[in-house]
């Protein structure tokens, strides 16, 4: 049995397609009357309406029963709450039972990067696998085709999880690179604000490459210094999320740029997206980072900014496009 934890889009869609691959699969939502709801409609009318729960797939209010008997339990959960639920998986989770998780962020509490979060609770990197891709929920749930990446330092446990989850319509590629297929998640979320951003100003799809490209060597060189592999970050985890967040309207953190590029405050974005956005609260977390280790990262710098209100979209984009000339690949470029 397969628990997968946290009922909203991207968790829900990760237990449709583990249900219909014929895994048993318990949904735990938070929310009791959450659950209760989702029991009855036999599907998330909220942020996946359409798409009914397989046989397989059952839903639980209690996370210990939602865990009980698993053998493998998947974390689907925003950053914000990654730690708390974590803990409490280490706790009533049986032993011997694998951990996964498909949250992409960094670690609020202590600025940490998720899989150093999750070895610290286990006690080990052994059973630790993050499953991050190009992919939105919707997409997923209506079966449409997909690719992500499964990463765990025992690359035959990456093949196992990535076993559960491939399918007809779905492909998962084992990686042993759980740094990198764990941060390239965390960052091009930053970088779809960024887009989302510049869109929104009408600075046209040239300015949109830049940002993708740039952005990119930003990814990279955090990546370098945190012992990311270069070929995972230009693969599906890193390249391909980024570029997927970056140009479709379905990413929530793109949505919240645009938002911002009309004149929303950064807590009216959010209300119009509606949903959690990672990029926002990213952002300063990954500035932080890189100021502890020297590394320049200047559209990060810059969405920080515009997050924490010191500066205006269009301030952003005139201190970036003010930059001193630099060879391509030269630091901080």
């Amino acid at each position: 049995m397969i628990a997968v934890l946290g009922a909203g889009s991207w968790g829900t869609a990760l237990a449709l397609l583990l249900a219909r691959n014929g895994s048993r699969v318990s949904l735990w939502a938070r929310d009791a009357r959450t659950a209760t709801r989702l029991a009855r409609d036999r599907e998330n009318r909220r942020y996946l309406p359409g798409h009914a729960f397989p046989c397989g797939l059952g839903v639980e209010p209690e996370l210990g029963a939602a865990v009980e008997g698993a053998g493998e339990v998947l974390l689907a959960v925003p950053s914000h709450a990654f730690r708390e639920v974590l803990a409490r998986v280490a706790v009533a989770a049986p032993v011997d039972a694998g951990v996964a998780w498909a949250t992409k962020g960094i670690d609020p509490d202590s600025g940490r990067w998720l899989h150093e979060v999750v070895v610290d609770a286990l006690g080990t990197a052994a059973r630790a696998t993050v499953v991050s891709g190009p992919t939105f929920a919707g997409e997923v749930a209506a079966g449409l085709p997909a690719a992500v990446a499964v990463a765990c330092a025992d690359l035959d446990r990456a093949r196992r999880v990535a076993g559960l989850l491939h399918g007809p319509r779905f492909r998962a590629y084992a990686n042993d690179d759980v740094t990198g297929v764990s941060l390239g998640g965390a960052v091009k979320n930053v970088l779809a604000v960024a887009a989302g951003v510049a869109d929104g100003l009408g600075l046209g799809a040239n300015t949109r490459a830049a940002i993708v490209s740039r952005g990119l060597g930003e990814m990279l060189r955090v990546g370098r210094i945190a012992g990311a592999r270069d070929t995972t970050l230009m693969g599906l985890a890193g390249l391909g999320d980024l570029v997927l967040t970056c140009t479709d309207d379905q990413s929530r953190n793109r949505r919240f740029g645009l938002a911002l590029a009309a004149g929303d405050s950064p807590d009216e974005a959010r209300e119009r997206v509606g949903r959690v956005v990672e990029g926002a609260t990213t952002a300063p977390l990954l500035l932080a980072l890189a100021e502890r280790f020297g590394i320049e990262m200047p559209i990060t710098e810059q969405v920080a900014a515009v997050v924490g209100g010191e500066t205006t979209p269009a301030g952003a984009v005139e201190t970036l496009l003010a930059r001193a000339p630099a060879a391509e690949y030269e630091e901080g470029a």
